[in-house]
């Protein structure tokens, strides 16, 4: 089962991006007025989503095959920092995951304080 299935039930949209580009071109929801989606508010898709940080660095980890049967780590995100909760079999599958994450656009921090190595 993949992280976006095993976190958010979903199947992977066929069009689905880790990085897509905003659809949304109206104002934005922290009400600047410069009429685009924020960076962590952007959807698999492109569209407007709360959770689109999060389903996006789900997205990444599905698309990065080292990481195909991990199941004890689980993404979230407050604003634009990705939480990761859980636990990680190694310190070295953390810092892939943190560098995977990082990556995603719209990230700007990714917190591991709720993460065990174990």
């Amino acid at each position: 089962m993949g992280w976006l299935q095993r976190l958010f039930g979903l199947e992977k949209p066929e069009d689905a991006q880790v990085n897509p580009t905003p659809t949304d071109t109206g104002s934005d929801e922290t009400g600047s007025g410069d009429g685009g989606t924020p960076p962590e508010r952007v959807g698999l898709n492109g569209e407007y989503d709360q959770s689109g940080l999060a389903k996006r660095v789900a997205l990444a980890f599905d698309e990065d095959g080292r990481f195909d049967d991990l199941d004890s780590v689980y993404v979230a995100q407050t604003g634009s920092t990705v939480v990761l909760k859980g636990e990680a079999p190694s310190q070295d599958i953390l810092d892939q995951l943190v560098e995977v994450a990082r990556g995603v656009n719209g990230a700007t921090d990714v917190s591991t304080d709720g993460v065990s190595v174990g």
